[in-house]
């Protein structure tokens, strides 16, 4: 089994990667597309193969499917970038890539997006079978561009495609937890953030990779509590701002998403349940 990752050198794929090749069996191989030769030294010294080229240039994608079993795409532009670059990345580049994987006999694509497709909450959890409903809180070309890639490859009826949702990531390192400090010191102390460390989303995306059986299937990977603006204050280190206990939180489901359906078709715990528990074991 060959297996191709792209956008591996992004937040989540570099971390992704190693954690599929440790758990590679004889005769399984890794790939990964890269742009940047020097940023694949890493991925190569680790026993993947390095194919280099762009998303979005028809004969790199070529290259990259070429002798696939499977294909992951975590590739993504995300937010601050022009609405032109996130569709050509999240929806023209990515239906391209499953387009390519078809032609070239790959049997199955894992589709990476975004829980902030749901749009507005529902008063509940939001569950995978609930339809996107554009508008709310931070919607814009990212979330449109997901949705329409999810659509579209989902529609390719002769390739096992499925599709994986993910929460706002953290830990490791990675910056996003700081980052979220810039909305969250402009929330009601109360709102909250439906996050997963990386730990469990590669842990999910391994799953949604290996399992049998689902294609066509989505699946929302998350920790098992959002946090508050409080707890991503406190979990920074920083002051809590007065103004938050006078804020109101405009949509309280907005963007907390149930597990039901990972954790009860393939076997899906969070190592770290909380942000918290991430914190105590020296992980963030």
């Amino acid at each position: 089994m060959l297996t191709l990752v792209t956008g591996s050198t992004g937040q989540v794929g570099r971390r992704f990667v190693p954690r599929l090749l440790a758990q590679t069996r004889p005769g399984e191989r890794v790939r990964v597309l890269v742009r940047d030769a020097a940023r694949g030294e890493r991925f190569a010294e680790l026993g993947a193969e390095v194919v280099l080229g762009d998303l979005r240039d028809e004969d790199a994608l070529g290259k990259a499917v070429s002798g696939v079993d499977a294909v992951v795409n975590v590739a993504a532009s995300f937010r601050g970038v022009p609405d032109d670059e996130a569709w050509a990345v999240n929806h023209t580049a990515a239906v391209a890539l499953g387009h390519a994987a078809l032609t070239s006999g790959v049997r199955r694509f894992v589709q990476v997006s975004t829980g902030m497709i749901y749009g507005s909450g529902r008063g509940r959890p939001l569950t995978e079978d609930d339809e996107s409903r554009p508008g709310g809180q931070m919607w814009g070309a990212y979330n449109e561009s997901k949705v329409a890639a999810e659509r579209e490859l989902l529609a390719l009826t002769d390739m096992d495609v499925r599709v994986a949702r993910l929460p706002f990531v953290y830990g490791e390192g990675d910056p996003h937890l700081a980052n979220a400090l810039q909305w969250a010191a402009h929330w009601a102390s109360n709102q909250r953030l439906h996050m997963g460390h990386h730990a469990d989303v590669a842990q999910g995306l391994l799953r949604v990779l290996h399992a049998p059986g689902i294609a066509g299937r989505v699946y929302n990977i998350a920790d098992d509590a959002p946090v508050t603006a409080v707890d991503i204050h406190l979990l920074n280190g920083v002051e809590i701002p007065a103004e938050l206990a006078r804020n109101t939180d405009p949509d309280p489901w907005f963007g907390v998403m149930s597990t039901e359906r990972i954790r009860r078709e393939l076997g899906y715990r969070p190592m770290f349940p909380t942000a918290w528990s991430a914190r105590d074991a020296g992980v963030l």
